[in-house]
């Protein structure tokens, strides 16, 4: 722009020089030999002049072109950002009048654009938890000179496809603008997670209240669910893996309030049969993460788990055939064994081949060994071909 001021100055200059010049000549009868020269040499000059200032004009209007190319790519990422957020986020001013809102937060809402901007956010709040809103509202415009300031709070918002719903809401001032300061409004459903909060305060909390049941009939394959675990809610699964021969191994039995999921195994093979009716809850990973009650809730089955995998090492590490077989009764006793009048019921059908995959040997000797543990009295079927041990 300095160079532009000159050459316009130099310009300027030849120009009154030229105007002299036309003066002096209409003044004069007779114009002097020299004045033709003179007039052109400083019509030269202001040629000159203008060339370099359409030049300079053009190199700056062509940097200007990539400044508004580069702002217009910049704000086109911001955009994509804003819209690819996986939250709901609201652009309001100071007052909470809706500015700019993301795809996240009007499918969160069920509304579309046109009928949030321009309105205050105050609009969806339930009129319960306005004073809150509001005194949130006050407290983040009073901090704007702290831009990195944040807000917590939850509130309850109205919905177009269901009514209600918690929201957990984040506030921060962005930036500052013409018409005054812009505060960003960072907005998650927390309700089901608040919902399992609540159940948990409950002593007699279950991880399965409110939760969809699955059910699957004896023999059926359970799908894993890769970000989830099962939990079982009524019946009796078996865990199992394949050795290098092809033979089954048993690595658990899974009883009631019990969980189990590919995200609890390092096997590559890795197996989960009914061996009743079972109904069954799916717990989502996130939700344990997010919910230390919950994580505690589930922490006694884990530790059942654990105890029960300790107790299948000992009985592999057992000698004796039959020593193995009497210490898996007692573990069936402890996992599914369910008290009766005559002693423990085992609430599921275990096959011989199921016995002696548990007890490293062969169907063969398990019933045989069972043949004799029953001929001693120890051990009985009841109507329904469920084995009975006596105390």
């Amino acid at each position: 722009m300095s160079n532009i001021g000159s050459l316009s100055r130099r310009a300027k200059s030849a120009s009154e020089r030229l105007s002299e010049l036309y003066q002096v000549a209409n003044a004069s009868p007779s114009p002097a030999p020299e004045l033709l020269p003179t007039a052109l040499k400083e019509l030269g000059i202001v040629s000159e002049a203008l060339q370099i200032a359409i030049q300079e004009l053009a190199h700056q209007d062509e940097r200007l072109m990539r400044l508004q190319d580069e702002l217009q790519e910049e704000r086109q990422r911001y955009q994509d950002l804003f819209e690819s957020m996986p939250d709901g986020c609201v652009l309001t001013d100071s007052n909470g009048v809706v500015k700019q809102v993301n795809c996240a937060m009007l499918s969160l809402i069920n509304i579309h654009a046109q009928s949030l901007i321009g309105k205050s956010l105050m609009s969806l709040i339930v009129a319960e938890d306005l004073p809150l809103f509001q005194a949130k509202l006050n407290q983040v415009n009073q901090s704007q000179s702290n831009a990195g300031d944040r807000f917590e709070f939850s509130v309850h918002l109205h919905c177009r496809s269901c009514s209600i719903f918690i929201a957990a809401v984040t506030v921060s001032v962005l930036r500052k603008e013409e018409e005054g300061w812009i505060l960003q409004w960072i907005i998650r459903d927390v309700t089901e997670r608040k919902r399992a909060e609540a159940a948990l305060d409950n002593p007699e909390y279950n991880p399965s209240f409110d939760r969809p049941l699955y059910s699957f009939n004896k023999g059926e394959t359970i799908p894993f669910e890769p970000q989830s675990v099962w939990l079982v809610v009524d019946g009796v699964v078996k865990l199992t893996t394949m050795s290098e021969r092809g033979e089954e191994v048993i690595m658990g039995l899974v009883g009631d309030s019990m969980v189990f999921g590919a995200t609890l195994t390092a096997l590559q093979t890795y197996q989960a049969i009914a061996l009743s009716t079972v109904k069954l809850a799916l717990i989502p990973i996130s939700e344990v993460a997010q919910s230390p009650q919950l994580a505690q809730a589930l922490l006694s089955s884990l530790k059942q788990r654990l105890q029960q995998t300790e107790s299948l090492l000992a009985i592999y590490g057992q000698i004796r055939v039959e020593e193995r077989l009497n210490s898996f009764l007692s573990l069936l006793k402890q996992v599914i064994g369910q008290p009766v009048d005559q002693g423990i019921r085992l609430r599921a059908r275990l096959t011989h081949q199921d016995f002696a995959n548990a007890c490293c040997t062969t169907r063969v000797t398990v019933t045989r060994l069972l043949g004799k543990l029953q001929d001693q009295g120890k051990i009985f079927q009841d109507a329904h071909n469920h084995l009975v041990l006596k105390e």
